[in-house]
């Protein structure tokens, strides 16, 4: 493969990275803007961060490709949100003295997060998730966000008009954001599935999507953690899961039955051994210790020895 073979993907990995940090700039935007935090972390944000999974779960499914690549991706995106880019940073800089999480929204989001991984497990006890199951996936993903539409209005409620000015601006911004995701992972996905052989081929390509989608998220974590500000890293890695997991693996079994990766119990055992870790550090510390770091940083090397080496 020559230079310039490599020239369209690299372009395409450009505009994709761009536009996540487009996204991720205006959301951060708003938050200073005064939105409260449970609303933008719950009804806007996990729209924004999950949606290059989303595009990729669209894509793979108007081209016939298998649910079980649609599946990796999502645990991909999610395990190594919980495990890696949790762990290592707190592994490495640890958690300020004194620094307290807010207990009830993450327990709440973990809560979630473990509700929907044991629903996406049920309904593939057949080994694939058909109609039924993708249509109860969804429907519970949408109750999930029912709760906070009141809280979005209430947010926005008497506020100037300037504000309701922003946040249109604001929206176009995501809106164009997410625009530019769908066409640099079309592209992406077309260039990955003229590669047939190799790691970097159309055989890992739940995969290799998975760690494209959390490339934002590894460089914010790492940003973050190093600013000694792991209260950011906590928090926004934890709430960005639930688009995966149930919402993708909805959709596309909505579309038609979705087949399930060789690992796919192995890697549910971890995502949800992980949330029940962070629930319990969280409800009874309000904080994760530095050993627990390196804990989750060793759970996603077991997670990648089961799902590519084993």
């Amino acid at each position: 493969m020559n230079v310039h073979d490599l020239a369209a993907p690299v372009g395409f990995l450009g505009l994709f990275l761009a536009a996540s940090f487009l996204m991720i700039w205006r959301l951060e935007a708003m938050a200073r803007q005064g939105m409260e935090g449970t609303v933008l972390g719950t009804l806007i944000m996990p729209y924004c961060t999950g949606m290059g999974n989303l595009v990729f779960t669209f894509l793979w499914a108007v081209r016939g490709g298998s649910g079980a690549e649609v599946v990796t991706n999502c645990l991909v995106n999610n395990v190594t949100n919980l495990t890696l880019l949790v762990g290592l940073p707190i592994a490495l800089w640890g958690m300020r003295p004194g620094v307290k999480l807010d207990r009830g929204a993450i327990i709440g989001t973990l809560a979630a997060a473990i509700v929907f991984a044991g629903a996406s497990w049920a309904a593939a006890r057949a080994g694939r998730i058909g109609f039924v199951g993708g249509a109860a996936l969804v429907a519970l993903f949408l109750a999930w966000q029912a709760w906070h539409v009141l809280a979005a209005a209430r947010n926005v409620a008497g506020r100037p008009q300037r504000y309701a000015v922003l946040l249109v601006i604001d929206l176009a911004l995501l809106l164009a954001g997410s625009y530019a995701l769908y066409a640099s992972t079309d592209g992406l996905v077309r260039w990955l599935s003229t590669i047939p052989t190799g790691f970097l081929s159309a055989r890992y390509m739940g995969w290799l999507s998975g760690w494209l989608d959390v490339l934002p998220n590894a460089a914010l974590a790492l940003y973050y953690g190093w600013k000694r500000q792991p209260e950011v890293v906590y928090t926004s890695q934890i709430g960005d899961g639930h688009i995966c997991i149930p919402l993708c693996l909805g959709i596309f079994a909505l579309w038609r039955p979705m087949e399930l990766p060789a690992f796919f119990a192995g890697g549910m055992i971890i995502l949800l051994g992980v949330s029940l870790i962070h629930l319990g550090f969280v409800a009874a510390l309000g904080r994760l210790p530095r050993v627990a770091g390196w804990a989750l940083v060793g759970a996603y090397g077991v997670f990648l020895y089961l799902g590519l080496f084993r």
